[in-house]
């Protein structure tokens, strides 16, 4: 049998299991002494998407059996982590379904997927913000299997922006100056950014000839996601805003917005 149509019909397979099993609690099946010792999703990173780009990002699902494991066998799926309900939401399996695979030992094997994610087509709506589960699959030379539904975790989060603009320029020294900005994140369900609304966000300023920000207050943003503070212009140097971020949003920082003190 070509084994080109023998990976493909194990992958339609998986596909097909992952649909019927979509519940990241189920217990792991497996067969034999094969184990599945390591699932890397994004090179440890979050996912981070906006209104319209496409994410690539990369699955390595490290795989050991004492007959070594068949490559391009470590098959594995991204859900969104089931809700109480019951449902299941979005479903990103990999572009290449043989993967790139390297072999550390002739036990071992470790294949890397690159996946990709549309923010029209896989993230329902802004409820699929958060974490994900990764569902691997791996076989080894003398049948041995395993299926894990619940191999990882992914952070997948809704994009934000931060921006600033402080005023007047120039300003004399010990004057009021104005700080103004405004934090967004993508809404994945009218494919705009919008305001955040009530989360905390820091003004930040950096004396010119240095290298270090230092905070100076923290502001809330309002119910639009707009920012307004005022503040005591002491020397020449740069304002910005920081947002840590939250379980659904990551952290952001604004750009940097020079004021000439004279």
């Amino acid at each position: 049998m070509d084994h080109r149509t023998t990976v493909a019909g194990l992958v339609g397979a998986l596909a097909l299991f992952a649909l019927a099993l979509p519940t990241a609690a189920q217990a792991d099946d497996f067969a034999g002494d094969i184990k599945i010792t390591k699932v890397v999703v994004n090179a440890g990173n979050d996912i981070v998407l906006g209104t319209t780009d496409v994410k690539t990002f990369t699955v390595a699902v490290t795989a050991t059996d004492d007959s070594g494991i068949e490559v391009g066998r470590t098959f594995p799926t991204l859900w969104h982590t089931p809700l109480p309900n019951g449902d299941s939401y979005g479903l990103v399996v990999p572009d290449n379904i043989a993967g790139t695979c390297v072999h550390p030992s002739f036990t071992t094997t470790t294949c890397t997927y690159t996946l990709k994610m549309n923010p029209r087509i896989h993230l329902q709506d802004n409820t699929t913000a958060g974490t994900w589960t990764v569902r691997a699959h791996a076989l080894a030379n003398d049948g041995d299997y395993m299926t894990k539904p619940s191999a990882a975790k992914a952070k997948v989060l809704r994009n934000s922006k931060l921006t600033v603009n402080a005023s007047p320029e120039p300003v004399k020294k010990n004057r009021t100056i104005t700080v103004t900005g405004a934090l967004t994140r993508a809404n994945w369900e009218t494919y705009k950014y919008g305001g955040y609304a009530k989360q905390p966000v820091k003004l930040q300023f950096k004396k010119k000839g240095t290298s270090t920000y230092k905070t100076v207050k923290t502001v809330t943003t309002d119910s639009k996601g707009n920012l307004r503070t005022t503040t005591a212009a002491m020397a020449d140097g740069y304002f910005r805003y920081s947002f840590v971020g939250t379980s659904t949003t990551p952290a952001a920082a604004s750009a940097a917005d020079y004021v000439d003190v004279r």
